[in-house]
């Protein structure tokens, strides 16, 4: 019998959950139809693979569009082509936005403004707050919601939980998994005075590590009284990673590229503000331990905490300076340079950025590639090297603290729900972003 598909991307190796070996997909109807050899079959397009890696779509867990009220940085729509241009098929996106993300009104808001003008598919995180725990069980149910995030260390944006009395109220009515910034408030307040004007090297010296794994420590132990279950946010120290390997029952962790990649002082004394971010990127020993935690199975997922300034605001004199980096179109080159340096496996990487969300977030048929699911699909060169520009950054902030550096390995191809959006360095499909589902958000 002559199968017929609407797409069939020809003699790719495609990374699946048996492995990587050359094969056919079929695409119907945006779903995966069939893998493997369908040399008799028929389509309306046939994409030639041959000598490229199709992976799962990549999702980043962590972005911060920016959309509403501080449209001057980036917007829905910048910001999910700069997703798509790196790769990315589909964002979770955070509530510190103007007004901020932690009402029905605001977070209906967001979807509607998502919806066919992403060019990724998206969840939005609602904000945990003092004053709306009495609707965040309703809240983390919401179509398109990717659960609860809360700050209990102050970064970009007015919300701020800091204390133990308040968190406790939030996690006695959640349910699903809720995600954390996790930096004490009260020793950050102490340590100001520990930051140098004009100094950035200064920034992980104020949010130093003690900082970090206080506050972790914290939400481990109301989780674990609670019954319920923890994210954190972009691990920045030694210590979180060998604290949190004895806590992995209540306990999940991300780690971006930035904290994998970058090291201080050298970053500060190289790109002064550009590589200011909450929590700091730390020393060497540091980020060293991180990629243990990468090794060990430690850290559960990759989230770039894409988080855009204007290059004019990066440029006031620090601390005014304002903390973030973009990130979700540099994700995928910058870990697949880690991954040909033999500092991950491709598999793993494929763990870290679609299986390991999926499995983490119960998100419905995304994160492989299997008959059923949505045919989303990270296309790279493992071999092809290029050098990461500002001016190839599609983001409304135009730059980059990757500028000038020479990668291997490039994201050619990203398909969205069958759908082919960008493909060797150009946009080619208008943008048809939809929210993500998740198995504890379906709907009769």
């Amino acid at each position: 019998m002559n199968q017929r598909f609407d797409t069939i991307l020809k003699s790719g190796t495609v990374v699946n959950q048996d492995g990587e070996a050359i094969r056919d997909i079929g695409i119907s109807n945006g779903r995966i139809a069939a893998i493997g050899g369908l040399g008799q079959a028929s389509a309306a397009e046939t994409i030639d693979c041959k000598g490229l890696h199709i992976l799962p779509g990549v999702i980043d867990t962590q972005v911060h569009f920016r959309e509403p009220g501080l449209t001057q940085k980036e917007d829905l729509e910048t910001g999910s082509r700069s997703a798509v241009m790196g790769g990315v098929t589909a964002v979770f996106e955070m509530p510190n936005t103007d007004p901020l993300t932690v009402t029905e009104a605001t977070f209906s808001d967001k979807i509607k403004r998502a919806h066919h003008r992403m060019h990724c598919d998206f969840a939005f995180f609602i904000g945990g707050t003092r004053d709306n725990v009495a609707d965040l069980p309703e809240l983390e149910r919401a179509p398109g919601c990717a659960g609860v995030k809360v700050f209990i260390g102050s970064s970009t944006g007015a919300l701020l939980v800091e204390d133990d009395e308040s968190l406790r109220r939030i996690f006695a009515v959640i349910k699903r998994r809720a995600a954390f910034h996790a930096e004490d408030e009260y020793r950050l307040n102490e340590r100001k005075s520990l930051r140098i004007e004009g100094d950035p090297r200064s920034h992980p010296v104020w949010r130093d590590e003690t900082a970090a794994l206080m506050a972790t420590q914290r939400l481990v132990n109301i989780a674990r009284e609670s019954g319920k279950r923890i994210h954190v946010l972009h691990i920045s120290t030694k210590q979180e990673i060998d604290y949190l390997r004895d806590h992995k029952d209540v306990a999940s962790c991300e780690a971006t590229p930035h904290h994998l990649t970058l090291v201080a002082p050298e970053c500060y004394e190289r790109l002064g503000t550009h590589a200011q971010m909450n929590p700091p990127v730390r020393s060497a020993d540091h980020r060293d331990r991180i990629w243990y935690g990468i090794e060990q199975g430690i850290i559960d997922v990759l989230g770039s905490d894409h988080a855009p300034h204007t290059l004019e605001e990066k440029a006031k004199t620090y601390p005014a300076s304002p903390s973030g980096m973009t990130g979700v179109q540099t994700l995928v080159p910058v870990m697949l340079d880690h991954v040909n340096a033999g500092r991950l496996s491709l598999a793993r990487f494929v763990d870290l950025s679609s299986a390991g969300p999926a499995r983490l977030y119960n998100i419905t048929t995304k994160g492989r590639i299997a008959a059923g699911y949505d045919a989303d699909f990270t296309v790279v060169d493992l071999k092809r090297s290029e050098t990461i520009t500002n001016k190839w950054v599609a983001s409304k902030a135009g730059w980059t603290p990757y500028d000038g550096m020479r990668v291997t390995g490039w994201p050619v191809g990203t398909f969205v729900r069958g759908k082919r959006v960008m493909w060797q360095g150009e946009l080619t499909t208008p943008s048809t972003g939809e929210p993500v589902r998740f198995l504890e958000t379906l709907t009769a």
